[in-house]
């Protein structure tokens, strides 16, 4: 059974700032552990919430899936699938790679797919994200709150980009390549916790108490640092075991996205 984070003590404020000058930094992370992720997809296809039983029914609201980085779509068809088995309208998130800056990907695909999303349903839509695709979930949240109902982040890292060694060594290669197609387009700091672009800026806003929030994180995660993965709020904090690949297709994860989403639209 997946269990709550205890609260955390200290001033929140305090703690972000401190996060935030650790952003960027290498951790004793090992990814290795990654390659049992495999185990958790054909645990996901024995258990009954894979197909819909034991959980929450959607009421047709809009749920948005984005990848997480160097990630595409194509590995959230699992979550994709269950979404529309258990009664909501999934949409990926048509933002290809997710090698790109992410204030242009929110800019140039991703609004777009929530634009036709809130077309299609005429209501508030859901928000998901895997790994960096939560942190984009999560500012998309704070720059649109009257279009999202709920935001929910797997293994996201939104307090503070503290990760593996390896993973810092492939976005600085991004950063270099985003530095060099774009020029002035973006900011020098563009791809690091230093940016002060919208994108940025909209992760520090505070969500309305109508937002339902939740973010679920593994402490066996491999890619980044699972303590920069919470909100700091026990009521929106879930820890589950695992990968953190794996979070994209975990059992556990799935029951705790079906509750939260069921939990959104009781309060819409």
């Amino acid at each position: 059974m997946p269990s709550k984070e205890k609260k955390t003590t200290g001033s929140s404020k305090a703690g972000d700032r401190q996060q935030t000058r650790r952003a960027d930094s290498g951790a004793d992370i090992s990814p290795w552990t990654e390659a049992l992720f495999a185990a958790e997809v054909l645990l996901l296809h024995a258990t009954p919430v894979y197909y819909g039983f034991g959980v929450p029914r959607g009421d047709g609201s809009a749920v948005v899936i984005i990848p997480g980085f160097l990630g595409t779509d194509l590995y959230l068809m699992e979550l994709h699938s269950w979404l529309g088995r258990i009664g909501y309208r999934p949409y990926f998130s048509g933002i290809g790679i997710n090698a790109e800056c992410p204030n242009l990907l929110v800019q140039r695909q991703l609004s777009k797919t929530i634009e036709e999303a809130l077309t299609d349903t005429e209501r508030r839509i859901h928000l998901i994200g895997h790994s960096l695709g939560g942190v984009i979930a999560r500012s998309v949240a704070g720059q649109r709150p009257g279009d999202v109902a709920s935001v929910i982040t797997l293994g996201s890292p939104f307090r503070g980009t503290v990760t593996s060694g390896a993973v810092l060594h492939a976005t600085e290669a991004i950063r270099l390549r985003i530095l060099q197609e774009h020029g002035r387009k973006v900011l020098p700091d563009c791809y690091t916790g230093r940016c002060t672009c919208n994108f940025v800026d909209s992760l520090k806003r505070e969500f309305p108490e109508t937002m339902v929030q939740t973010a679920i994180y593994t402490r066996d995660d491999g890619i980044v640092d699972w303590r920069y993965c919470m909100t700091r709020n026990p009521e929106a904090d879930f820890e589950v075991p695992g990968t953190h690949i794996g979070l994209a297709f975990n059992p556990s994860v799935y029951s705790i996205v079906a509750e939260r989403l069921a939990k959104a639209q009781s309060s819409e």
